[in-house]
């Protein structure tokens, strides 16, 4: 039951209702007040949901389930395009088994029984942090980061989870890896020709301005430009380590202000979302959604990184941007041609 912005101006009381209504149905019913995602950004929200599952959801059930040592939840994937599939199947493959995959294409049962997993993979931190902390202090869970976006994170996020459980899971994972190294090459030597040298431009949320530029990386592209709408500090100190020195990092730009960075850096593609889609085409630069995957996908795991590069390529190299320039590139027109017009 979540709060928007009306029944949090009329003042309804959804924590007794859910209450109530939890007793009645012999259900499990959760109170979100979240109206107008709460705060100066949407990292309250988050915040708010992430204490909903404590407090509502977290050892109100008694949960019949049979804990194994190589139990995870995956927290923080919104399962874009798939990607949460994606990341379930490498994780599977490596040997462990995967008890809650959340909140993108989660149940509640498995959000119920994510106490008893031996460790935490946190993928979004910005947005679930909070919860991973919580889980860490009151069951003793251990948390670590990860990222399974472009080869180079892929195997360094691996490799980091199979030191937690040991022998026998880094063997599965080394194997794992040198399996996929074939499709790595291929897709690299397919694409790399193409893509090599093509500069970026990014403007996301989440954890995106960073764990994407490895995967970009990764095609022989560069990073020219990156920043956050909604961002913290830390979010900063960290992008700083994952870019290289000069690079432009902005922090909730406004469309104007984009716009003019895009034209003084005149990148050769641009990823941000829907809203900066079509103003940047506009301008006669290539563009990719960067929220949506532009409904492909998936981008996550050693598949996703070949549908990755490929729309990466279609949208540089598609031959509509030779039918016209950008605004920078257009030639001035005469004084008498332009008051024609």
């Amino acid at each position: 039951m979540q709060s928007e912005c009306p029944i949090g101006l009329i003042g309804d009381d959804i924590e007794a209702v859910s209450r109530k209504k939890a007793k009645e149905h012999e259900k499990t019913i959760v109170p979100v007040r979240c109206e107008g995602f709460r705060g100066v950004s949407q990292s309250l929200g988050h915040h708010l949901a992430n204490d909903s599952i404590r407090d509502w959801v977290f050892d109100k059930t008694e949960v019949e389930f049979e804990a194994g040592r190589y139990d995870v939840n995956v927290i923080g994937d919104y399962n874009i395009g798939g990607d949460a599939w994606a990341t379930r199947i490498l994780l599977e493959e490596v040997g462990l088994r995967v008890v809650g995959n959340w909140s993108g294409d989660a149940t509640l049962a498995e959000v119920e029984r994510a106490p008893k997993a031996k460790l935490n993979l946190i993928h979004c931190y910005r947005s679930m942090n909070y919860i991973c902390r919580h889980m860490e202090e009151k069951y003793g869970i251990p948390w670590m980061e990860y990222n399974f976006f472009g080869p180079s994170q892929i195997e360094d996020s691996l490799r980091k989870i199979a030191k937690h459980f040991g022998p026998t899971i880094e063997d599965k994972t080394e194997a794992v890896i040198a399996k996929y190294r074939p499709l790595v090459d291929a897709v690299i030597d397919k694409y790399w020709p193409r893509l090599e040298g093509k500069t970026v431009m990014l403007y996301v949320g989440g954890l995106r301005p960073r764990h994407v530029i490895t995967a970009y990386e990764d095609l022989g592209m560069v990073i020219v430009g990156t920043g956050y709408e909604f961002a913290h500090n830390d979010d900063y100190q960290r992008t700083g380590h994952s870019v290289k020195n000069g690079t432009l990092i902005y922090d909730d730009v406004t469309g104007y202000e984009l716009e003019k960075f895009i034209e003084g850096i005149r990148p050769d593609l641009v990823g941000s979302g829907i809203k900066e889609k079509y103003p940047v085409q506009k301008m006669g630069v290539p563009f990719r959604q960067m929220h949506s995957w532009d409904y492909s996908g998936p981008y996550h795991g050693y598949d996703g990184f070949a549908i990755f590069a490929r729309d990466m390529d279609l949208a540089i190299n598609n031959p509509v941007w030779d039918l016209y320039d950008a605004p920078w590139k257009k030639k001035a027109l005469p004084p008498m041609a332009v008051a024609a017009e």
